[in-house]
């Protein structure tokens, strides 16, 4: 039997939910993506209850909400403690993700779904790889290999390629195959019949624009507001498709030497640019050309101001501006603010660049019509005065009083329990009512350790002097000596990081805006006023496709070509996961899954798999040929046991003749250019190569095996012919 593959959708298919998945490799448990949405409904995460503390490895697919916004939660109350593995711009821009996203929720309201100190505690121990590396598996997932490539859609976006046993599984969702000013294409294309293809249909029915029309288009829709002296709002992600669109404002205005404003807001904007600048490695080809040529680096924004508090647009004069905010689903955040603050004038623009989530006030801004009045949620913070904070220092006093007769009692017992003589030589036990300060006075005077020192103490009958407190440890020694552990002395990586891995730190009005570090650290008693108020819309709104995935026509011919054994369709609306199944069913291969949630398919491979050793003796006799990373080899052999092992023997008889066998991959472009460069005029005629005068190349698929291509060689029996044909078995390896 091929190798045991299952696969439950946790959240998000036939919707556009958050995506989490469900991924069993011969009993090993993946969970792909760990997704959550900007309202944070925890009935999205009751089908991830249920398997989390089964789960034995997590892998991370793109930095925003939508696949790892979970994780931290997940982590503390749904018992995930599985390691995470991810590209590292996916856990720095992840990280920051949701740094803007707690601090931006935190304002507003009194969320405790997680803290910052989840969040950091969640991306701790991720575990990053660059793309194309093998990194394996080792204990419970021995012989698993799993490999980030590029998908593009976001930096550092990963398609994700497990094998094991010689099969491959791959997970690619939200790609994109065209090249952007920041990012490179997907290498999905690059897959040939993998065993089982997971990827999503939600693009399935939706045809874009050509890329350069859509940016026109774009940049008009500005220009034409701040010309009518109108203000922009574009609400955006925190780090993601964010990127692509400073990118072209920031070439746009220094190519037409605009002076209109523009500001980059959100709590972690500067962090994020100060990453992306040394992420220049998981770019395109063009930024990273740029960069070795002329040490330009793209990110260096001379025309876009980042700021990281919205008080700084209100000293900004009274001139037409372009602001991009977070969050896109003007939930919450400083997009929600701005919106109420410009929506009721006619001259301004709410540009969407992305499909707000359902449910949210920026997809029902994006129905046609859209409504003229919207109900919004205004909450800010205050301090708690008169009988509230009257209230709440009796609860804290009370909370208090009860921590402290508690460890009492703990002392008390832990006293009693070690005998009469428990005080000798033991650390010593105060009495705090023997004391002639309160404990308080007397915590702040010794900087909080109470046990440790208090001022006028009087030391207990039995104890033969005063103490401090003293747990001595029985160290290992050997030969050279005392036994240490090397690693407490390496600083890692992390801690040097900063304020940023930490959440705090010296500088933390550098990586927070002002409210968000009084936030933080101003113990003030506060509470959350909210009200309810109705915005009159009279702004205009517009929707621009810039999520950066393929559309629906691009999916298809990608999905046909990587022509997968077993297809598995999630993330879509019901409408077009059908629509995409139907097709792919007739054109692609017969065996297309789209599970509803928590509903388990087998899409085990039913090829048979066998593992086999090689004699000694064979090998010696067996002459191996170089193909990329591996080595490959003819073989004629018997079959035979060896200690209840399948063992391949030598031929008993002289081995029978074998056709040529031909390994490779021709690309008709890669072998104009070798033509070319030996001297044979070559053009492209009709998909196919027209090689001298007379003879022609092309590729033609394979009616009887979906996928599969063969290379035709078509002329008259010349010379050239002969050559032309040596040429072309040359990008082969013969067999």
């Amino acid at each position: 039997m091929g190798t045991s593959v299952q696969v439950t959708p946790l959240c998000g298919v036939y919707s556009e939910n958050p995506l989490c998945y469900l991924l069993s490799i011969d009993g090993f448990n993946f969970l792909m993506d760990c997704g959550w949405n900007d309202l944070c409904d925890p009935n999205l995460l009751q089908p991830l209850s249920r398997v989390s503390s089964k789960i034995d490895a997590v892998l991370l697919s793109h930095p925003d909400i939508l696949h790892l916004g979970a994780l931290p939660y997940a982590i503390k109350h749904l018992e995930l403690c599985a390691p995470v593995y991810a590209t590292e711009p996916v856990y720095r821009l992840g990280l920051l993700t949701m740094y803007d996203y707690y601090l931006s929720r935190r304002q507003v309201s009194d969320f405790d779904a997680f803290t910052l100190d989840d969040i950091d505690s969640a991306f701790q121990n991720v575990t990053r790889l660059t793309y194309s590396q093998n990194y394996h598996l080792s204990d419970k997932g021995e012989g698993i290999v799993i490999a980030p490539h590029v998908a593009g859609h976001l930096l550092g976006g990963t398609v994700w390629k497990i094998t094991k046993d010689g099969e491959e599984v791959v997970y690619a969702v939200d790609i994109n195959h065209r090249k952007e000013r920041h990012l490179n294409g997907t290498v999905l294309e690059s897959f040939v019949r993998p065993a089982v293809l997971i990827t999503d249909a939600y693009n399935a029915l939706n045809n874009q624009l050509y890329k350069r029309q859509r940016d026109q288009e774009f940049l008009d829709a500005i220009l034409k507001v701040l010309r009518a002296n109108g203000n922009v709002l574009l609400p955006v992600d925190t780090a993601g498709r964010v990127l692509e669109l400073l990118l072209l404002l920031e070439q746009y205005w220094a190519q037409h030497h605009l002076t209109y404003p523009i500001f980059f807001l959100t709590n972690v904007s500067t962090s994020t640019i100060d990453y992306v600048k040394s992420f220049l490695e998981w770019m395109s080809d063009s930024i990273a050309k740029s960069f070795e040529h002329t040490r330009d680096n793209a990110f260096l924004l001379n025309h876009i101001t980042l700021i990281i508090n919205k008080s700084e647009l209100e000293t900004i004069p009274d001139t037409p501006k372009v602001v991009l905010a977070s969050m896109a689903s003007l939930e919450v955040g400083f997009s929600h603010d701005i919106f109420i603050d410009w929506a009721t004038d006619a001259r301004n623009l709410v540009l969407f660049a992305e499909r707000g989530q359902f449910g949210t006030l920026a997809r029902m801004l994006q129905v046609d019509p859209p409504p003229k009045a919207v109900k919004v949620i205004v909450s800010k913070r205050v301090p708690l005065a008169g009988d509230e904070l009257k209230a709440y220092e009796e609860e804290q006093e009370r909370v208090k009083n009860e921590a402290a007769l508690k460890a009492s009692l703990n002392k008390e017992k832990l006293r009693t329990s070690q005998g009469p003589d428990a005080n000798t030589g033991d650390p010593m036990v105060i009495d705090a009512s023997s004391c002639h300060i309160s404990a308080d006075a007397a915590a702040s005077r010794s900087g909080g350790f109470r046990d440790i020192f208090i001022d006028g103490f009087v030391p207990p009958a039995a104890s033969i002097a005063p103490m401090f407190p003293f747990f001595g440890g029985s160290a290992e020694w050997d030969d050279y000596g005392e036994v240490i552990n090397p690693v407490d002395y390496i600083i890692k990586v992390e801690d040097m990081d900063g304020a940023l891995a930490q959440g705090f730190g010296g500088d933390l009005e550098g990586k927070f805006d002002e409210g968000s570090a009084h936030l933080l650290l101003d113990t003030t008693p506060s509470k959350i006023v909210s009200t309810e108020m109705t915005v009159q819309v009279k702004c205009s709104l517009v929707y621009m496709d810039f999520e950066g995935r393929s559309d629906g026509r691009s999916v298809k011919s990608i999905i046909a070509h990587v022509a997968p054994l077993k297809l598995v369709l999630v993330h879509g609306s019901a409408e077009a996961t059908e629509h995409l199944k139907e097709h792919c069913s007739k054109h692609v291969c017969p065996h297309v899954y789209a599970p509803q949630i928590e509903e388990t398919i087998d899409v085990t491979s039913d090829l048979c798999a066998y593992k086999v050793q090689l004699s000694e003796k064979l090998m010696s006799s067996v002459l191996f040929k170089k193909l990329g990373d591996y080595e490959i080899s003819w073989i004629d052999a018997e079959i035979g046991k060896t200690n209840d092992m399948l063992t391949l023997l030598p031929l008993s008889s002289t081995p029978p003749t074998h056709k040529c066998v031909l390994v490779g991959d021709l690309k008709l472009a890669d072998f104009k250019q070798f033509l070319a460069s030996k001297g044979i005029q070559v053009e492209f005629t009709g998909g196919a190569l027209r090689c001298g005068e007379y003879v022609t190349v092309r590729k033609v698929t394979d009616s009887s095996q979906k996928g599969a291509q063969h290379v035709l060689i078509e002329g008259p029996l010349t010379e050239e012919y002969y050559q032309i044909r040596e040429l072309l078995y040359s990008q082969f390896y013969l067999l």
